[in-house]
């Protein structure tokens, strides 16, 4: 159901601001709130949820800015072997410095970073150098000393008290971090036991957008973020706590749920007193199901982010980055929702576009022809193929830019001599394999031919109404498409076909 909407931001954000509110005053002193999911350009969350603003959660903190700290936490393992954020294609510590920029753009101050289970890792420490020559404040905190099991030694001056203390000024702080397994927790419990051996009765709570616990459990957009966690084996169940203390079905996924027992365990021998939650639902404060104003638009949206998964994990499977287990997985979940990836109705386009150029070609099966299509959100279908001249990406980002100015097809927009010459560098002085135009170097051409052409100008504007729209290839895109096209925004997915004979110019 290409644009519409079936989320509504405005209500979401007034809900989950008093939410924290009401949380925060649950706590006589200070409320640390553990931040999950993407703090800024929350793709998934705008994907699955159509009218969600991925930068929602930026407008929550700007409007909470006056009353919290922020922390920042990132894994020293993750800077060592460089994770990278498939949505950026940027290394976690990498997205770190990014946030850091993004809060200071929204004029928010980050109080500090902390690496979490450090034990001098070279890069960490390169890291944490660079952070602090900038002036930012870096902490350190090492693998906790019995974790998970002996509690008795993890609340102790060798397990959390072993830990630097972070000084906070608000009585809310947000611990956040980029992806899964950062150290936020760990973060958060560590402040929790120095604080009360200061005398100040501070609380824990949890924020994350998925899975959402008021929609029920086998709804797409839970399953969905099931798809989306499919590498780190994430699967949502009916939290059993919640049910045993009120009577009442709510969702919530393995890890929290396994790491209740123990939490509750920490909390209680933290504040020497009964915790104050019965459910790992109950930690919670998210709002996002109380954001859904059509139904049937997010499930469709999210069958749609079910089928995305899939080509990604294929295509990562292919490159080496995930496991079978993962892309049958995802496979898996694809028939839970009784989808195929024929559903995505790019993909057949995309397919057929391919299958074109090879009969033009008259070549047989010799050469390796790509097929790009793009839905936009009139519903409407473009598609592309490649050439000696352009990728297939290209031509259709080209074929699209064209249709939505109502430029003729005879008409190029595209100066012949800026393709000549940037082919002739490719070829003759840079020594590439093909000359043709990825998408960077086709939108850099645009541009200059946009100087001098006023139908080239009336093009590159309509680039913009590209963000968001279904896109798909054929085969894996080439470093020069996949940056190309993840800054225009579109919803890229592709088969896990390689585009080229070299392995280098692919990986």
């Amino acid at each position: 159901m290409p644009g519409k909407t079936g989320f509504d931001s405005e209500k979401y954000l007034s809900q989950q601001k008093s939410a924290i509110i009401e949380r925060v005053g649950k706590f006589r002193n200070k409320l640390y709130l553990e931040f999950g999911g993407k703090l800024i350009y929350d793709y998934h969350a705008a994907r699955v949820l159509p009218g969600f603003d991925p930068n929602i959660k930026m407008r929550l903190l700007s409007e909470l800015s006056d009353k919290a700290d922020i922390i920042l936490c990132i894994f020293a393992g993750d800077i060592e072997r460089r994770k990278v954020r498939a949505d950026f294609g940027i290394t976690y510590d990498a997205d770190v410095l990014k946030l850091i920029d993004d809060l200071r753009d929204w004029k928010i101050k980050v109080t500090a970073v902390v690496i979490t289970r450090f034990t001098n890792q070279p890069a960490a420490n390169i890291f944490k150098n660079k952070l602090e020559r900038q002036g930012v404040k870096v902490y350190t905190h090492g693998p906790t000393e019995g974790y998970p099991t002996n509690v008795d030694m993890i609340v102790s001056d060798k397990g959390y008290g072993a830990n630097a203390y972070i000084e906070t000024r608000n009585k809310l702080v947000i611990v956040t971090g980029p992806g899964p397994g950062s150290g936020k927790l760990a973060t958060c419990l560590s402040q929790l036991y120095h604080d009360h051996r200061r005398g100040i009765e501070s609380g824990y709570a949890k924020f994350e957008t998925f899975p959402i616990w008021s929609i029920p459990f086998k709804h797409p957009v839970n399953i969905a973020y099931e798809a989306a966690t499919a590498d780190i084996k994430d699967f949502n169940m009916i939290d059993p706590f919640h049910l045993d203390a009120y009577g009442l079905t709510a969702i919530n996924y393995n890890r929290d749920v396994e790491a209740f027992p123990v939490l509750k365990r920490i909390l209680e021998k933290i504040t020497g007193t009964d915790a104050v939650y019965k459910s790992p639902t109950d930690m919670g404060v998210n709002r996002a199901g109380f954001g859904i104003i059509d139904d049937e638009v997010v499930q469709d949206a999210a069958r749609q982010e079910i089928i995305s998964r899939y080509f990604r994990y294929s295509c990562e499977y292919i490159m080496g980055l995930v496991d079978k287990d993962t892309v049958d997985r995802a496979a898996f979940l694809m028939g839970e929702v009784g989808v195929r990836t024929e559903d995505r109705r790019v993909v057949e386009a995309a397919r057929q576009a391919a299958e074109k150029a090879r009969q033009k070609s008259g070549k047989g099966n010799q050469g390796i022809f790509c097929g790009a299509a793009l839905e936009l959100k009139s519903g409407k279908i473009l598609t592309g193929k490649n050439s000696p001249l352009l990728h297939a990406a290209s031509s259709l980002i080209l074929n699209v830019v064209k249709d939505l100015a109502g430029i003729p097809d005879r008409i190029h927009i595209l100066s012949p001599g800026v393709i000549e010459s940037i082919s002739s560098l490719k070829k003759n002085i840079l020594n590439m394999k093909s000359p043709s135009l990825d998408v960077e170097e086709t939108l850099i051409s645009l541009s200059i031919s946009a100087a001098h052409n006023p139908s080239a100008q009336s093009a590159m504007e309509k680039l913009k109404e590209l963000s968001g729209c279904a896109f798909h290839m054929t085969h894996i895109p080439s470093p020069g498409d996949a940056a190309g096209l993840r800054r225009l925004g579109v919803n890229v997915t592709s088969e896990p076909n390689l585009s080229t004979r070299g392995f280098l110019e692919t990986f």
